[in-house]
């Protein structure tokens, strides 16, 4: 029984998509323009309408590259392609827009609690969750697999690490849309390219729903202070290894960050997967009969999906790229869809292939010190939401159409209507 999808992607998009527009992802990730550019010019200077340009990084060893050379590429102007002057860079600084070792003293404060070891000691509760999420989700044969599985699961387990209640959870998640939807019109009112969002322009995302966030970071922090708990906000609030706690703005900062990355990417990279599977029910039928070859399916399912397509970089010196010249202070963008589709990195790139001896895809930004630090988490609940699908139904077949966000940051899937065939 085959264990894989060739050609998994049936339309690859256009070729000449300007790839800095959000509206040239509205109907997916226009992956031919990519190709073309990594066969063409792997190190492209990228022209912005309204920004200084910057540099597409595109080739998997290349991007590995900058993501490991903290040095010479710097997080500290921002980790985002807007330009943002040094007043705003300072006012929404966390510690993804953080170098060694200031990111280092940061990232000790929460990184015990998603660590591989702590992580698979969750297994258990976030199981239970998913089986709830997904028996709930199955009392229809028909319904929208992002809002009723692979939005709840993050977002409750989001709200357990947080120490919040489940009542806050649906609150959670549309500021969290927000966010990362800050350019799609359906998430908020103040699209970042397409309204004047300058009064917003000292706060994260440039987004209103930023200044909601610091409002109940206070108030949660303020019940942890009077009652601390075994949640992240209570080891937010505790002095680093230095000694020196968190300024009121580090922690609205911290906690703006853990709300924005706690749901959306998980939830899109699940439904990525989902709809892969649906597309080539081969997959789904094999890795029923074979569960050994889960592990392997959700790392292809994170390699494939690339949800974060992107992460800026800063130039701090002068370099020489395959023959391009780079100069202190250029943009650079390391551009992660592409890179996981390099054929120099991966065989048969566009092969979705459950068997794939080495697959160190970049969705998590590899072992840099900006590896993702939800990254363990993540995989285990795309596992166990498969896991409990599989233990209950066939398969699921796509019942409609989907619609893509609109960003050319976040490559997600906003709504999937689905039918069960038990």
């Amino acid at each position: 029984m085959s264990t894989y999808a060739d050609n998994y992607l049936a339309n690859l998009g256009p070729d000449d998509a300007d790839i800095t527009s959000h509206d040239a992802y509205i109907d997916g990730v226009p992956h031919a323009t990519f190709a073309r550019l990594r066969a063409e010019d792997p190190i492209h200077w990228t022209e912005e309408a309204d920004g200084t340009g910057f540099w597409s990084i595109l080739k998997y060893h290349d991007a590995l590259a900058v993501s490991r050379d903290v040095a010479t590429f710097t997080s500290e102007k921002g980790i985002r392609l807007e330009d943002m002057d040094e007043e705003e860079a300072a006012a929404r600084k966390t510690m993804m827009e953080m170098d060694p070792p200031e990111h280092t003293r940061y990232r000790r404060l929460v990184n015990k609690g998603f660590t591989r070891r702590t992580v698979e000691t969750f297994e258990e509760p976030i199981r239970q969750l998913a089986a709830e999420v997904v028996e709930k989700a199955l009392q229809t044969d028909e319904f929208d697999f992002v809002h009723d599985i692979a939005e709840e699961l993050p977002m409750r387990m989001l709200g357990r690490l947080l120490g919040t209640s489940d009542e806050h959870g649906r609150q959670l998640v549309d500021w969290g849309d927000a966010l990362l939807g800050n350019t799609d019109p359906e998430f908020t009112d103040f699209p970042v390219d397409l309204v004047d969002t300058d009064e917003f322009r000292m706060v994260p995302f440039r987004s209103p729903a930023s200044i909601e966030i610091f409002r109940f970071a206070q108030e949660q922090a303020s019940d942890r202070r009077a009652c601390p708990k075994d949640d992240i906000i209570s080891q937010l609030l505790e002095p680093a290894v230095d000694g020196v706690p968190l300024t009121d703005l580090e922690f609205n900062n911290f906690f703006t960050l853990l709300v924005a990355a706690g749901n959306d990417t998980t939830r899109y990279t699940m439904t990525h997967g989902v709809w892969n599977m649906m597309n080539h029910p081969e997959l789904w039928h094999t890795l029923r009969a074979r569960p050994e070859l889960m592990d392997k399916a959700v790392e292809e399912v994170l390699r494939t999906s690339s949800v974060t397509m992107h992460f800026r970089r800063t130039a701090t010196a002068d370099i020489e790229m395959r023959g391009k010249q780079i100069k202190a202070g250029d943009k650079v963008a390391m551009w992660f869809n592409s890179a996981n589709h390099d054929e120099d990195g991966f065989d048969n790139p566009f092969r979705f292939d459950m068997d794939r001896e080495r697959n160190d895809h970049m969705a998590f930004g590899r072992n840099g010190p900006h590896l993702c630090l939800g990254a363990w988490l993540a995989r285990m609940e795309v596992r166990l939401v498969f896991e409990e699908l599989m233990k209950r139904i066939d398969h699921l077949e796509p019942n409609g159409e989907i619609d893509h966000l609109r960003s050319n940051f976040i490559a997600g899937i906003k709504r999937m209507p689905v039918k069960v065939v038990a």
